[in-house]
């Protein structure tokens, strides 16, 4: 089993967003990415969540080969969108991914599943070789495009 520690430049602090820790791993059917970060909302946000407003996270996963005679190669790139609302009438908070929707009973919960992150077939068996340099960045973020 092969294991690529992905480094980070720098976490993203501005929307209370902190990467923990991540890692690309080698399995039979490809390259799985796993991360854990530390969410955080503002009072702000937190208020705003629990008035209805649905907050949108991007997850965001880059790899790239370094070439010094040619432009950097992309070897995996992967988006994938997060929605936080809440339910005033249940009150329940709900955390969709896709088509695939899980309620929890309060917000540290909801924050808790969003902040473990497995994502599968980032690249195909065989993309990465051992003794290659690949650099990675990873991002989960808040789509202020999303909010009202």
């Amino acid at each position: 089993m092969l294991w690529i520690g992905v480094a980070l430049a720098a976490p993203a602090r501005a929307d209370g967003i902190e990467v923990r820790k991540a890692a690309l791993i080698s399995g039979e059917e490809g390259y799985v990415l796993e991360a854990e970060f530390d969410v955080t909302l503002t009072h702000a946000l937190e208020d705003a969540l629990n008035k209805g407003v649905p907050l949108y996270f991007v997850l965001e996963f880059e790899l790239t080969r370094p070439r010094w005679y040619w432009l950097n190669e992309k070897l995996a790139n992967a988006r994938q969108q997060y929605r936080l609302s809440y339910n005033a009438l249940t009150r329940q908070y709900r955390v969709g991914v896709r088509t695939l929707y899980q309620n929890f009973a309060s917000l540290p919960e909801a924050l808790s599943f969003m902040s473990r992150v497995r994502v599968r077939d980032i690249a195909e068996t065989g993309a990465l070789s051992k003794g290659s340099s690949y650099t990675a960045a990873l991002r989960l973020r808040l789509d202020s495009s999303q909010l009202p």
